[in-house]
Order: C-alpha cells, then structure tokens, then sequence
C-alpha cells in the first residue's frame, strides 16, 4: 500500500541526449575552423612539398596577413558587439594616403602635398584614423544610424579624401620608421609580422583579461542585459568603432610601407578579407562569442590557402571563387551556430 499523499509513480530520470547533443555541435563548430586549417596544411604539403613546406613560405604566409591582421583586430571588435564596419580597407587606404601626403616625396611625384617632419607625419595620419572612428561612433551611437549605413557611407568618404589627396597620381615616400616596420626584418622575422604579432595580442589581452573586453562580450551578447546592469552600451560601442577605424588606420600606414606606393583602390581587397579572417575562424556574426584566438586561425586559413593556390597553379579566377565559397561555407556554420545556441538556451 502506498502512504496518502505519496506518488509511487516510477520517476524517470531525465534524458542528457538533446543537449549533450547542443553541445557537441556546438564544440563542432569551434573546432570547425583548426580542422579546415589543418586540412589545408596537409593538402598543400603533399600538392606542393617542395615549396610550400619551407621557412621562407611559411615567412611569406605570415608577411602576406600581416596587414589582414591588425585590420581584422579592430574589426573583431566590432563584430563581438554584434556591429559590422564596411568602411576598415577605405580607411586603411585613406590613413596610407594622409601620411604619404605629408611626407616629402621625389619631384617626380606630381601630388600638391605638404612634406613635414616624419613623426608630425605619423600623428596626423593616425589623428585622422581616430576621426573616422569618431564619426563613425557619433552616426551609430548618437543619430542611431545602423552600422552597416553608417559605414558604407564612411566607405565613400574615405575613398573621397584618397581621391581628393592623390587625384590618381601615386606617392611613394613615407617617414623612415614606418618604412623600417613595413618593409626590413629583425632576423629572419620581418617587422610587419612583429608588429602584428603584438596587435593581436593586445586585443586578445584587452577581450580577456579587461572589464572593458568583459563589456565587449556583455554588450555583444545580450544588449538589454547589459544595460540592465549598468554597462553604458553607447560608450563601448562607440569605443569599438573607434579602435576599428585606429587599427585600420595603422595598418593602411604599414601597408603603404610594404606595398611601396599609396595611391586610390588600394586596400579594396583588405575588407573581404579582414572580414572574412574574423568570420572563417568562428567569431559570431550576432556577437558576444568568438574573439582574437579565432581570428588568428581564420587569418592563417586564409593566408595558407591563398599561399597553397599559387603554389598548385590554380586559375586565378577559380581562387576568387573558392575564397568566396569558404567564406559562404563559414557564413552558413555561424547561422546555423547561433540557431543551436539560442535553442539550448530555450531548453
């Protein structure tokens, strides 16, 4: 006989099946992105052995992200607090523009600059690197323009002063230091890597170890939560915007350096590809997950894939389309991703 008030019903123990399920796709994902990477490695290694597996290539794969990197820092960013910036390669190349207009450049150079001292030079580009980010912050903070407006309208301003500056000619002198990071080598290692070694891990100690990397994340997440709790989401993502628009700022100087000239439409390929590093290695299109550890395997992804393509002869049309492939491929994995998160936390 059971006692009154007592369920003798046999209770059954709760399946872990659906999420543990949730889970492991959502390791999956994580890991997506380091087995691609590896993938790639081993497939070159054995298409192309001779060349692809040296230090000199391995020099080049670094050398060629190098500017993709310090790009795809600020932008990683950006898209932590679930906002997007178009505007990352004009401005690089406007910043380029600004500091070679201030520099002294051979009589050849039909440009009407103003040469000054090489470090003045460097201040006003990178002040005119924190203006952009500063109108950039003010349209998508303060008018409430989204940022994916806000910063395709910056990307015509951008190309506006490198047009206005240069007006189709070419400049090729920039300040001796910035001409040292961009183009020599401490050893074996050229400086551009060094510099964008440290880069990364700023922002990778700033997202970490930071109260402002904990809002980042806050503020990406869950917006509402955030203010609820006292984050001022205005200031963190106006912050954002503005280390986006430094960062790019700093590597339109660098790339200008390494690349040997400034001139219009220079960084137009810099903005697929930063996106694409921060994306291709598993940071969050909607935010609040992912960070710089993600964006290096995405940066190493692509620069070992566009290494390897020239080392097999691919046609150069077909390495466009398979960029672009992986990139969908990358898109599609971060959709379905964030659906997997948002139903476990339902569950």
């Amino acid at each position: 006989m059971s006692t009154p008030g007592t369920d003798t019903t046999p209770q059954r123990k709760p399946t872990a099946t659906p999420r543990t399920s949730l889970r492991l796709r959502d390791h999956l994902k994580k890991i997506a992105p380091f087995i691609t990477l590896l993938f790639l490695i081993v497939f070159f290694s054995v298409a192309s052995p001779a060349s692809f597996l040296t230090w000199n290539n391995l020099t080049n794969i670094l050398t060629q992200i190098s500017v993709t990197g310090i790009i795809a820092t600020g932008l990683t960013f950006v898209i932590l607090c679930a906002e997007i910036d178009l505007s990352v390669g004009s401005v690089a190349n406007a910043v380029g523009i600004v500091l070679a207009f201030f520099t002294a450049q051979d009589a050849s150079v039909n440009i009407a600059n103003v040469p000054l001292p090489g470090w003045v030079a460097i201040v006003l580009a990178l002040t005119s690197a924190v203006i952009f980010g500063l109108v950039t912050a003010f349209g998508v903070t303060r008018i409430g323009i989204p940022s994916f407006i806000m910063t395709l309208a910056m990307l015509q301003i951008g190309a506006g002063v490198c047009a206005m500056l240069v007006r189709g000619q070419i400049a090729y002198n920039v300040p001796d230091v910035i001409k040292v990071l961009g183009t020599k080598a401490l050893g074996p290692i050229p400086w551009i890597v060094i510099v964008a070694a440290l880069v990364l891990a700023a922002g990778h100690f700033v997202l970490t170890y930071t109260r402002f990397g904990r809002y980042v994340y806050m503020v990406g997440g869950n917006r509402e939560a955030a203010e609820y709790s006292g984050v001022n989401v205005r200031a963190v993502v106006a912050s954002v915007m503005i280390i986006g628009a430094v960062c790019s700022g700093f590597a339109g100087m660098l790339g200008v350096a390494h690349l040997g000239s400034a001139q219009q439409d220079e960084f137009v390929d810099y903005l697929l590809d930063s996106i694409a590093a921060v994306v291709v290695g598993g940071t969050s299109l909607f935010g609040g997950q992912g960070g710089i550890p993600n964006t290096i395997i995405g940066l190493f992804v692509l620069g070992v894939l566009n290494n390897g393509l020239d080392h097999v002869k691919i046609d150069s049309f077909l390495k466009v389309l398979i960029r672009g492939l992986i990139l969908l491929t990358a898109l599609i994995i971060n959709i379905y991703a964030q659906r997997i998160r948002s139903r476990s936390l339902e569950e």
